[in-house]
């Protein structure tokens, strides 16, 4: 097959969807298909030089909204050379052009929203929500609707999806999700990843690391984090806690400051945004992986955490959270100081033996749920099903489910951009 992979960005630092791309389409090539990635990143962003894949770039973008004039006309003329289009995530300009060009075009599209339609984002950001309610009837509830099939990677996401909007009508298939195998704990050349970060970062050595990875966002729960460490780490004076990642929100300079009233600024180091050989090493120099999210679709770190044999201290609002506690691979509990604390204690309080055989379960749960082997697999298999059904439509003559409000809307929206 020849499949299009859609979304605003390929850049890292914007998190789980490209990466999960990325890999996807490597492991997808590694069986024999072709994987394509339309982008509205400018031609000569950085992060595109290595991407390792064909990469089509259309940017420049105008506004938070990533309107890309040359997106629409580019999807009528090439996507009939795909087989399908797969649309990773919501609300930019991306999603509402694949629905313009392809509803009625004979070429099925897939929309993966990851965690998008999560109901705490209305919560916690009332104001933004009641801007998408009034974008939600005209625009993405058409592209969910007409999509051949909306992909979630956690029954949790499913059903929490269906409570965002009442106005709701998807075609819902729930897929594996996962990453590609961690490296070996030595490189190549026989060096170990664990120590070359801890030459890197010669204070953390001799330390019981808590890591977290990801992006320092407030969704993520850092702030519940350090306060928990702060109530646990005197019981533990070798404790010492590592926050990884690119700073998105602008949010480090509160936590510094966070960490500096509950007296543990020195207990706590801010690498940035590791990669390569320093990301992997962090993991393997690490005891254990925390990620006390508000919301949390799946979590590419917490599987790669658990590929390098490292249990996860997750809140219930990471969506995977079951999976990894009923395979003994960490432990789980609410998003707030006291669950996340507890969390802490109860890792502290385990045995050697007991974290060893934590660790090798982690190992375990990861093979079992989290490969993107799986995830190719179960892809693919929907994918195929989607564009047989629309090759076999196409060939009965069957009449595709245009109407001509709709026709008119769609032209509308298109005058009035």
């Amino acid at each position: 097959m020849k499949i299009l992979q859609l979304l605003p960005s390929l850049d890292p630092r914007q998190g789980g969807p490209a990466e999960c791309v990325r890999q996807s389409a490597v492991a997808l090539a590694a069986q024999g298909h072709r994987v394509e990635v339309l982008t509205l990143d400018a031609p000569d962003a950085p992060w595109l030089r290595d991407a390792g894949l064909p990469v089509h770039a259309l940017g420049p973008v105008r506004g938070g909204y990533r309107y890309c004039p040359a997106l629409l006309p580019w999807l009528r003329e090439h996507a009939q050379g795909f087989d399908a289009v797969i649309v990773n995530g919501l609300w930019q300009h991306h999603g509402f052009a694949a629905w313009q060009a392809l509803r009625d075009s004979g070429v099925p599209y897939f929309v993966f929203p990851h965690g998008m339609l999560d109901p705490w984002f209305r919560r916690a950001y009332p104001l933004k929500h009641l801007k998408k309610w009034l974008y939600w009837p005209w625009a993405e509830y058409r592209v969910l609707r007409d999509a051949r099939a909306v992909l979630f990677t956690a029954e949790e996401e499913r059903r929490r999806a269906r409570e965002s909007f009442w106005l709701y009508r998807a075609n819902e298939r729930v897929v594996s999700f996962g990453t590609s195998a961690p490296p070996p704990a030595h490189a190549a050349d026989g060096g170990s990843l664990a120590e070359r970060f801890l030459a890197a970062h010669p204070a953390l050595r001799g330390k019981r690391l808590v890591l977290f990875l990801g992006r320092i966002h407030p969704k993520k729960g850092c702030d519940l984090l350090i306060e928990a460490f702060a109530r646990e780490a005197a019981q533990v004076p070798a404790a010492h806690l590592v926050i990884a990642g690119p700073d998105s929100a602008g949010w480090g300079s509160a936590l510094r400051e966070l960490a500096a009233a509950r007296g543990i600024a020195d207990r706590i180091s801010w690498p940035g945004m590791l990669r390569d050989e320093m990301k992997w090493g962090a993991f393997r120099a690490s005891e254990v992986f925390a990620l006390p999210s508000h919301q949390e679709n799946f979590g590419i770190a917490v599987a790669e955490a658990l590929g390098c044999g490292l249990p996860g201290l997750l809140s219930t609002e990471v969506n995977i959270w079951r999976e990894v506690v009923q395979g003994g691979a960490g432990m789980g509990a609410a998003d707030t100081v006291d669950g996340t604390a507890g969390m802490l204690r109860g890792w502290f309080a385990l045995t050697p033996a007991e974290r060893a055989r934590m660790r090798a379960r982690a190992q375990a749960v990861f093979a079992q749920h989290f490969t993107m082997e799986a995830m190719a697999v179960d892809l693919l298999r929907v994918v195929q099903e989607g564009a047989a059904h629309a090759a076999g439509a196409q060939g009965s003559g069957m009449p595709r489910p245009a109407g001509l409000a709709r026709s008119l809307l769609a032209q509308g929206v298109e005058e009035k951009r």
